[in-house]
């Protein structure tokens, strides 16, 4: 069953980390890979997520500000299967972007595309920019998607995002913080989805490096 997060504000972060904020959402479960991310899975959000009624008939609509845009690559594969992974690792990449902007302030669609340790990131990341009072402006590319199928119920996912237009916004003076574009502004994805009984590919597990070779233009 799929899971909804309660409480997006559950999470207790310090400011310090809200600070890090950098380009469009790069949310990590690993913690290591990418301290820019700020997803620190050793801190427990104070508010379980609670289970969604959703079902995959009744998917959750997610729009996006007007001056946000995502660009997901390699949508087609010629297998159903895989078209299906890359369309939910699509909505999931959108769903937190949603929450962040405030197009979904309750956060349901974070809850139905994530799970695990996923969830959890995409909570932590989530609530940094909320303690922080900004949002995202911009526009972030994601290409060379490659999935692969491990039974019928579970695959991996790995793909690039360009964050180079990409920036973090203050909610109340609507200042940009324009950042330089560096190797930084490029990074490297390694995903796990698994199909719950809805027959919705979720998110499991979410690693990011920035600065990743294999990414860099």
């Amino acid at each position: 069953m799929t899971r909804r997060p309660t409480l997006l504000a559950a999470i207790t972060l310090t400011a310090a980390a809200a600070l890090s904020l950098s380009a469009c959402g790069n949310d990590d479960s690993s913690g290591k890979n990418d301290k820019i991310a700020g997803a620190d899975t050793s801190k427990e959000p104070s508010a379980s997520p609670t289970p969604s009624t959703s079902t995959a008939s009744n998917r959750p609509k997610i729009t996006l500000p007007s001056d946000l845009t995502l660009d997901f690559e390699d949508t087609k594969t010629g297998d159903a299967v895989k078209d299906a992974v890359l369309s939910d690792n699509a909505e999931r990449m959108r769903a937190v972007d949603a929450a962040i902007t405030g197009t979904d302030p309750k956060g349901e669609a974070v809850g139905y595309y994530n799970t695990g340790k996923a969830l959890d990131a995409a909570l932590s990341w989530i609530a940094e920019f909320n303690d922080a009072g900004a949002t995202m402006t911009g526009s972030a590319r994601y290409y060379d998607r490659q999935v692969t199928l491990n039974g019928k119920t579970s695959a991996g996912l790995t793909f690039c995002a360009d964050e180079s237009k990409g920036f973090s916004k203050d909610k109340k003076t609507g200042k940009v913080s324009k950042t330089p574009v560096t190797k930084n502004s490029y990074v490297f994805y390694n995903t796990r989805l698994d199909k719950n009984p809805d027959g919705v590919w979720q998110t499991s597990q979410i690693i990011s490096t920035r600065g990743a070779a294999q990414c860099q233009p």
